[in-house]
């Protein structure tokens, strides 16, 4: 008789397994897209019934998901979504793309990751393959998640099988896509290891096969890392040249055209997306437990965490300059999601620096061609909506704010009707102070 891991293999091999999504958000749905364009059955899962309707008709919420690519395959039947999580029984394969946030004190949140774990538990069955995509600790595949599927009696590496491989989306990127960028690959034994190299091997140009869940954890932490104390250096010469009279800018740009030993980073008003201001505080917290203390890492989230009030006190010292105060000042944000040209709100700065400023006293607004109305979010909950960005509407405000250098904005229409320009990301593409009505911060 054949064995689960022989079976399962079959089922991926020829194409006939069926694939699980939990998760349909930015990771999730492209993700369910590479395994339909390879053929095979995929089964979506998410707690919000809006998005399953949505899906099912057809109707893609991510840019860069074709809704007629959506509805070729729902009508096919190749592809459905759904609230009922009973379900997840028939799928072979079951990917777990959930939201690891972390608290108001930096304390990572893995109930989405345990709950999830728990659901799955109550349908779990011989032969299924369960991978966890979401960032996170090194030690979560197997200090939580592990005990959850074996008090259902059924032996991981036997009858079914658990790995990790962090997702490496980019939302925006004309470069790389999910099958485009290779996948780091673990199991918690050699069988679960290789059934999932094979599947992501299925929908992916390469994957990268490592020893242990715990080093799969590590790698997306890492990368993320990387990135999040570059920002923080950079944002921190950025205050130290501003102070010296120097464009941190021009600086940047001198910088780059090194051909070796040398990579560019940009300053902003502080981090936003799904990873760079969350996954170090995960190794931050982690790293307690063994008596550690990645004071390098934390001294990055402080600094990245602090900036959003530094763009704030650049506003007001330009602002007093014009014998205006932050108090009663009209202030246009002009950007919102967390990088250009996406439509993506995760950890945006700029939810961050409303706050600060109706804290102030301000009265603030917003344009952003990608977002008409601010949905409701963890952390905040603002009823506003975009304002069209025109010479009488920027002529009203007494500060435009660029918190994120869209492409689609016309920046000229700033420079001839502005009052006070704020500029975070070099929008305006100005060195020094070469505008009158232009500041950097």
């Amino acid at each position: 008789m054949a064995s689960s891991r022989d079976e399962l293999m079959a089922r991926i091999e020829s194409g006939s397994a069926v694939v699980g999504i939990i998760g349909l958000g930015y990771v999730g749905l492209p993700l369910a897209r590479e395994f339909l364009k390879a053929g095979f059955a995929v089964k979506g899962f998410d707690i919000d019934p809006g998005k399953v309707e949505q899906l099912n008709r057809g109707e893609s919420y991510i840019p860069h998901i074709s809704s007629e690519f959506l509805k070729d395959h729902t009508r096919s039947g190749a592809f459905e979504a759904t609230a009922d999580f009973a379900r997840l029984a028939e799928a072979d394969a079951i990917l777990i793309c959930v939201p690891t946030p972390i608290d108001e004190h930096k304390i990572p949140d893995l109930s989405y990751v345990v709950e999830t774990t728990r659901t799955i538990a109550k349908t779990l069955r011989a032969g299924q393959l369960v991978v966890l995509e979401s960032t996170t600790y090194p030690g979560t595949t197997d200090e939580e998640m592990l005990p959850i599927l074996e008090a259902t009696g059924l032996r991981c590496g036997e009858e079914f099988f658990i790995g990790y491989s962090p997702e490496r989306e980019d939302p925006g990127n004309p470069s790389f896509s999910t099958s485009t960028i290779p996948k780091v690959v673990s199991g918690m034994t050699e069988a679960c290891r290789e059934l999932a190299n094979t599947l992501y091997g299925k929908v992916v140009v390469t994957t990268v096969p490592v020893s242990s869940t715990r080093v799969a954890e590590a790698t997306k932490l890492l990368e993320n890392i990387f990135r999040a104390v570059n920002i923080a250096l950079v944002n921190e010469l950025k205050v130290v040249f501003e102070k010296m009279g120097i464009d941190v800018w021009e600086v940047i740009e001198a910088s780059k055209t090194k051909p070796f030993g040398y990579m560019p980073f940009y300053p902003s008003a502080g981090f936003g997306g799904h990873c760079i201001p969350v996954d170090p505080f995960y190794l931050v917290w982690k790293a307690h437990e063994f008596d550690a203390n990645a004071r390098f890492v934390q001294l990055a989230g402080e600094v990245n965490t602090m900036m959003p009030y530094y763009v704030v006190s650049q506003l007001a010292r330009a602002l007093g300059g014009q014998g205006k105060s932050v108090f009663g000042s009209k202030v246009l944000i002009l950007g919102v999601t967390y990088k250009p040209d996406v439509a993506d709100l995760r950890e945006s700065v700029s939810l961050k620096l409303i706050e600060i400023l109706m804290a102030e006293g301000a009265e603030v607004a917003y344009h952003d061609p990608y977002v008409p109305t601010l949905p409701p979010t963890r952390k905040y909950r603002f009823a506003m909506h975009s304002v069209d960005l025109t010479p009488e509407t920027i002529a009203g405000y007494d500060a435009v704010l660029i918190a994120t250098n869209h492409r689609s904005v016309d920046y000229s229409l700033l420079k001839q009707h502005a009052k006070l320009v704020v500029d975070t990301r070099n929008a305006m593409g100005v060195k020094g102070l070469a505008w009158e009505n232009v500041v950097k911060a």
